[in-house]
């Protein structure tokens, strides 16, 4: 007998046609092949499983014992090569796998909290895990699966990783409902009486793009408090008389503010989600990243 490690799937397909067909031209017909090639495959047959597997009938070829008892095994082996080679379907609903994605705490607010809710409708065992964003190390942390999805800026994502973008973000100028500046627009002049506090992402600064910007215009203002967190400043708004100029999805459908057009042209930022190769055709993160792209263009439609 010959190694069974050389039968290779074309064999075992023909072999399975030629019991259900049991005539070498019709069989020969059904795998596209003349009849001189399927008698050469026959040939091999015999000699992997030491055993005829077909002798000659009036009408056509009758099965050995030998093949006949190998019918079942390969319509098994075919069967499952077949579902193995089948795109992997996902079933949200029942679907028990785990995600980690790398955020800053704005993206946490502004992203990760909308997907979470949508998450808990439509597929509510999915486990996920958010972490920070190490800076420059997201790619080395989707190579090795530490992560597999960040929610960054164009800038932090590498040529070679796959990105999509979620939305492009807006500046506004924000106070509590009872601030005595509160009203449907605030002057230039008013905008750089008031004390603001900022957020300092590198924290302990107390200079940003909107400081660029009114200093584009020979301007300034006052920063009174410089926060590392975007997370806690809704609260301090909320208890102070201070004023902040941050990206609108931070705030929107926050109780307790206000929101209205800061007095002066701010640049926004985009925000994309990047991934690796190694989860890009997996249907399950793939419908994770549908599922993200629909709850941002949501949020985008959501009123201030």
């Amino acid at each position: 007998m010959s190694n069974l490690r050389q039968l290779d799937l074309k064999l075992l397909k023909a072999l399975d046609v030629l019991l259900e067909e049991r005539h070498v031209t019709r069989a020969a017909a059904r795998l596209s092949l003349t009849q001189p090639a399927l008698s050469g495959m026959l040939l091999r047959l015999r000699d992997s499983f030491d055993d005829p597997l077909f002798v000659r009938a009036q009408r056509g070829i009758v099965p050995t014992q030998r093949a006949l008892d190998l019918a079942q095994p390969i319509k098994r082996i075919l069967a499952e090569i077949d579902a193995m080679l089948q795109p992997a379907a996902f079933a949200p609903a029942t679907s028990s796998m785990t995600v980690t994605i790398a955020a800053t705490d704005y993206a946490l607010r502004a992203i990760a909290v909308p997907l979470l809710t949508a998450l808990r409708q439509q597929a509510p065992h999915v486990r996920v895990a958010l972490v920070p964003v190490v800076d420059g190390q997201v790619q080395a942390q989707l190579e090795r699966g530490e992560i597999d999805l960040a929610l960054v800026t164009p800038a932090a994502t590498a040529p070679d990783l796959h990105a999509r973008q979620l939305f492009v973000e807006n500046y506004v100028c924000v106070m509590r409902k009872d601030h005595h500046a509160a009203g449907p627009a605030l002057s230039l002049d008013a905008f750089c009486a008031l004390d603001h506090a900022l957020v300092s992402y590198a924290g302990g600064h107390f200079s940003g793009v909107t400081d660029i910007a009114l200093a584009q215009l020979g301007r300034q203002r006052h920063v009174a408090l410089s926060v590392q967190s975007f997370l806690i400043l809704p609260e301090i708004l909320r208890a102070s008389e201070l004023i902040a100029v941050v990206p609108r999805r931070l705030v929107a459908a926050t109780d307790g503010l206000v929101i209205s057009a800061p007095p002066l042209a701010i640049p926004g930022f985009t925000k994309v989600m990047t991934w690796h190769e190694r989860t890009h055709g997996d249907p399950g993160h793939r419908w994770l990243r549908e599922l993200l792209v629909a709850t941002c263009a949501e949020a985008a439609q959501a009123p201030a």
